[in-house]
């Protein structure tokens, strides 16, 4: 049955693989159980209800994925557009917390308008190909540097932005997670050099343990003022989901007498601008490194994948969390060799395992993840070498696609000068002839419209 409905042997995998792949990316994005709550809950909303709700919008995200398009992807609450959510619409704008999911539920409507009319998968192969190499390079970078900042690794600095941890300082809570992060990183790399399956999954596992037994001992000691929690789990399952009440449908009860449409009009499509290229760079960077992607660089059954990233997003806000798109930590379920849906029908079942189980694996320390997600940036800044380096008409551009993803911490920034730089260089170079479409000019001008009013 799996092998008929997931076409197992045509995409060269087996259903231990997937599994195990599937395992792997959740494991890897466990984290938003965490962090979503923590950020949502600023605005105002129940964290315990977030938490259900995350859970929720990622098992039907990632379950549609695997329905729709038979792709390892998986989705979940993004990051980014939660803090938007928070910090702009509700505290910055000064919005109520229902508003808010009232315009992510709008733009998952407009997602799915634009799905099934192919707007966006012509937008996805628009994009020519060096610079789909270059995003996929560039995602490497960003999660290696997303993985960096979890373990701690890599810290803010007034005179240099950021720096190394200097593990002298709280090194019983702090210092030992970043230092557990590095020896997770070794493990995990030896791991892979010895070919063992699962070998990410193993080292996220591995790491966890040691982080136990360093607590057992009291070389680690949980300092939440520091962001340094216990990793012993305290209990395993919670059966109260009663809170979700709070959040689920609210979405239909906004009060439209305090909205200014404009601004309503604005918050919408800033929503719908990041998420449509956060969600086409991911499926790009993800694709490419698992050579999903044609021969002319188009990703066949994009439509479905495209289709169940939209109609998440608008439950997503039913239930009561910010936007749900696709995650790009997927790539580590890829890595592990994850090539159909069961590897995304595995991740979801996991994220509704995680309603129950929601102590046990909120437990999972973020410098236990941080390896996975830098092991998995060195695979995917392998992309550069299908790059023409010689050619600086197209090497240029990627270039500045590649640095703008970590270093403007996001991957439509990425998207959006490389895009930018791609059209103005050819067009200044009178080479735009099969190089430039007038897709590619209608999102340059969109883009440099986004940086002006935006």
């Amino acid at each position: 049955m799996l092998e008929k409905f997931f076409k197992l042997k045509e995409n060269n995998t087996s259903v231990k693989t997937e599994i195990m792949a599937g395992i792997t990316t959740f494991m890897t994005m466990a984290y938003i159980l965490a962090v979503n709550p923590n950020i949502l809950g600023d605005a105002g909303m129940d964290k315990q209800a977030i938490l259900l709700a995350t859970a929720l919008a990622s098992f039907i995200g990632t379950a549609l994925m695997a329905l729709l398009a038979n792709y390892p992807f998986a989705l979940a609450p993004g990051m980014g557009l939660n803090a938007y959510f928070t910090y702009t619409v509700v505290l910055g704008y000064g919005y109520p917390w229902q508003a808010a999911l009232l315009a992510v539920f709008i733009e998952g409507l407009i997602f799915i308008i634009l799905s099934v009319t192919n707007v966006r998968e012509a937008i996805f192969n628009a994009i020519p190909m060096t610079l789909k190499s270059a995003v996929s390079a560039g995602i490497g970078l960003f999660i290696a540097f997303i993985g960096l900042q979890n373990a701690k690794l890599v810290v803010n600095n007034d005179s240099t932005l950021v720096t190394y941890q200097n593990f002298k300082d709280n090194f019983n809570s702090v210092g030992m997670g970043a230092l557990l992060a590095l020896i997770g990183v070794l493990i995990t790399g030896f791991l892979l050099i010895k070919k063992v399956k699962g070998g990410i999954l193993f080292g996220i596992l591995i790491t966890w343990v040691l982080g136990i037994i360093c607590e057992l001992i009291g070389f680690y000691q949980p300092n939440a003022e520091l962001g340094m929690y216990s990793v012993i789990p305290a209990s395993f399952v919670s059966f109260d989901f009663s809170p979700l009440g709070s959040t689920f449908g609210q979405v239909f009860k906004v009060d439209f007498s305090n909205l200014k449409i404009l601004d309503m009009v604005v918050i919408v499509f800033a929503f719908l601008f990041v998420d449509v290229f956060d969600t086409l760079g991911t499926l790009i960077g993800v694709s490419s490194k698992a050579n999903m992607l044609d021969k002319d660089g188009k990703l066949p059954r994009i439509k479905g994948a495209l289709l169940a990233d939209a109609v998440a997003t608008s439950a997503g806000a039913i239930l009561g969390t910010s936007t749900t798109t696709t995650y790009v930590e997927s790539a580590a379920g890829v890595t592990e060799g994850g090539r159909t849906g069961l590897t995304a029908i595995t991740t979801g079942l996991l994220f509704l395992l995680a309603i129950v189980f929601a102590p046990l694996f909120l437990t999972i320390p973020s410098f236990a993840t941080a390896p996975a997600l830098i092991i998995v940036g060195f695979y995917m800044i392998a992309s550069v070498a299908k790059i023409d380096w010689d050619n600086m008409l197209e090497a240029i551009p990627a270039f500045l696609c590649i640095v703008a993803m970590p270093l403007a911490y996001s991957i439509s920034e990425g998207i959006a000068i490389g895009v930018i730089s791609w059209t103005i260089l050819h067009l200044c170079a009178g080479k735009v002839k099969g190089k430039v479409s007038i897709l590619m000019y209608i999102l340059t001008v969109l883009f440099i419209l986004k940086y002006i009013f935006l």
